[in-house]
């Protein structure tokens, strides 16, 4: 039987004593008493005292020395529980030549790979950044009657044109360069050329011009167009603006209906300005001449494009767009197409109904097709609605997207599918359209919770 140590005992794996034949470890270890009272006696003061006698090691070295090369586990007393049975949560050493194989083992062990991935490591990617789309355009002049615009070309010369022209306070990269690089639309474009115009004065880093300049009114905006489209040789172009820009791509539309095979303008406002607008642009007007960009015109300049509370909607975007209107734009040029643009005349055209006896469709409505697209969220709502009054019914279509006051950075999406739509039903590229169809109609059918609305008048 093992004999009993300081805090435990010492079992015998397997072995048996060679002078008597007996079994010296059994299934149980059931301790032994001493030969001598005297034995116990001092065995039992060497626990309480944590000492132990000179009597109890010999005895340890005389089992250590009778197991024939095989390795002793000590097998605590704290290790068992009240019946005596010993618990079973530790594991027993195991020899040298196990220990090393087993570090190899564990070394070999695939960890956690979060133990390894360092944050200063991860670098984050904008498929939609800004500056990829001047990266990707070859930047021209274009000399015309009113001085030199900017032009930017995205896409093969050889390709059907898309024209496009921006908003108040941007210019075509802070416009279009987030919808452009959409991955629908970088598809769209392998079978279209994209010919970015910036209004004179707008485009990124323009020095002030002259104080004897005289800016172009919005009808003579609309007019320098003719120059861009001679000076690449464009017979027909596909109009796309926004704000300001749909104003004077659809006056372009008036004087020059066999320039233009298709329009999207997107919150384009068709009469002249009101007493509300004009006071508060004049207003901004004169402080961009006087005190540079204000937070009074940065807030109008916010809610003309976002509408109201955008904060609400997308915190980063709004942000990104007030550093644009603080540093990236020159107050006394935006000042000056403020001007221009408050003082716009009506467009003068009108819905002639069907079947009027002695009377024809008006010479002054446009005639091509026309997608008149809107924001839910937009305050330029109800302008887009007279637009769309004015339109003939059957080329025009009014859409106003859900959720989103600018659809270009909010929605592009939605639009971006609207207008693939748009051509295919105008015979453009149709097979590739339809194909880019295919491959976005799962990600479209994911976003259905949020659909558009589109209605025809």
């Amino acid at each position: 039987m093992p004999q009993p140590v300081a805090g435990g005992y010492i079992s015998l794996e397997g072995s048996r004593r060679p002078s008597n034949g007996q079994a010296i470890y059994q299934s149980t270890t059931e301790p032994t008493g001493p030969t001598s009272m005297l034995e116990s006696m001092k065995r039992v003061l060497g626990q309480v005292v944590g000492s132990t006698t000179n009597a109890a090691s010999h005895d340890t070295d005389d089992l250590l020395n009778n197991t024939n090369g095989r390795q002793a586990i000590i097998i605590s007393s704290r290790e068992r529980d009240k019946s005596g049975k010993t618990l079973n949560n530790k594991m027993p050493s195991a020899p040298s030549a196990h220990t090393a194989e087993e570090a190899r083992l564990l070394g070999t062990m695939p960890v956690d790979p979060l133990d390894d991935i360092e944050l200063r490591s991860v670098q984050l990617q904008f498929p939609n950044a800004r500056g990829s789309i001047i990266d990707a355009c070859d930047q021209r002049r274009v000399t015309t009657d009113k001085g030199d615009i900017h032009v930017a070309i995205q896409g093969d010369t050889s390709k059907p044109a898309i024209l496009t022209y921006h908003d108040l306070g941007l210019n075509y990269a802070t416009s279009f360069a987030g919808f452009f690089n959409f991955p629908l639309m970088r598809g769209l474009l392998e079978n279209f050329c994209v010919y970015h115009v910036t209004a004179p004065g707008q485009e990124e880093g323009a020095p002030t011009l002259p104080e004897d300049y005289i800016y172009p009114t919005m009808d003579e905006l609309a007019n320098q167009l003719q120059f861009v489209l001679s000076h690449f040789g464009l017979k027909s172009i596909i109009g796309f603006g926004i704000g300001a820009g749909a104003n004077i791509l659809a006056r372009f539309a008036l004087a020059h209906p066999d320039k233009v095979g298709a329009m999207c303008l997107i919150n384009c406002v068709s009469t002249q300005s009101g007493w509300i607008e004009w006071g508060y642009q004049s207003f901004n007007a004169r402080f961009l001449r006087t005190k540079g960009m204000t937070q009074g015109v940065i807030d109008y300049l916010m809610w003309h494009h976002f509408g109201r509370n955008p904060e609400e909607r997308n915190h980063d975007l709004v942000q990104v767009y007030k550093q644009h209107f603080e540093r990236g734009v020159n107050p006394t040029n935006l000042a000056m197409l403020i001007n221009s643009y408050i003082h716009r005349n009506d467009l003068n055209i009108a819905r002639t109904p069907t079947g009027t006896p002695g009377t024809e469709t008006s010479a002054s409505t446009l005639k091509m097709p026309i997608m008149n697209i809107t924001g839910a969220l937009s305050p330029h709502v109800d302008d887009t609605v007279t637009f769309n009054g004015r339109l003939d019914p059957t080329n025009s279509t009014w859409m106003k997207i859900s959720d989103c006051a600018m659809v270009l950075e909010e929605q592009p999406a939605k639009l971006a599918e609207a207008f693939r739509l748009f051509l295919q039903g105008e015979g453009y590229a149709v097979g590739v359209l339809q194909k880019l169809g295919r491959k976005f109609s799962t990600a479209s059918q994911s976003n259905s919770s949020s659909h558009a609305e589109v209605t025809l008048q």
